[in-house]
């Protein structure tokens, strides 16, 4: 597989953690139409700056450290509009909101190595259900299972994976 260009990359970083950044940007701001102005300043912040990413580091904290900086500029700009947040406010609710999306991020990564470590049977079950969004009567009619068997395999699944999550965690200094 070829190696992406700058361009590539950024657009997939972008792309994969727009989401985010978004919701990042409304836990500052709380109003629709100034966090979508706010995210365009900050999508456009990020391509000016991609030059200066480090890619040995995660792309999502780079990214919210440049929304906050373009939160706190648009509430600098938008001073004589009665002002929701002050500065100060913004900085504890971004760092708590950093915070959050690093712990995610981490649960994420415990998730995706846990999948790995499924039986094949169980990792299909999930695939089947999550990832394909199959209902338990298709699961069940796909396997020739009730769909009470489905439900309590999925059941055990979940409690295995949520065991090797907080396990990860915990062993990582994550939790």
């Amino acid at each position: 597989m070829a190696e992406l260009s700058p361009t590539e990359q950024f657009i997939q970083l972008l792309t994969e953690n727009q989401n985010r950044i978004y919701g990042y940007i409304f836990s500052l701001l709380g109003e629709r139409s100034q966090t979508a102005d706010v995210l365009q300043e900050t999508n456009l912040v990020l391509w000016r700056k991609f030059a200066d990413y480090d890619s040995r580091r995660p792309f999502l904290p780079w990214a919210f450290s440049i929304a906050r900086f373009q939160v706190l500029a648009n509430l600098r700009d938008r001073k004589r509009d009665r002002i929701l947040l002050d500065p100060e406010l913004v900085e504890t609710i971004s760092s708590e909101a950093e915070s959050i999306a690093t712990q995610f991020e981490s649960i994420r990564e415990a998730l995706h190595r846990c999948l790995q470590r499924l039986s094949d049977s169980n990792r299909e079950l999930i695939e089947r259900r999550y990832f394909e969004a199959l209902s338990l009567d298709e699961m069940a009619e796909n396997s020739n299972s009730s769909a009470g068997a489905i439900k309590v395999a999925l059941l055990r699944v979940r409690r295995q994976l949520a065991q090797c999550i907080q396990h990860r965690m915990a062993s990582e200094g994550g939790a």
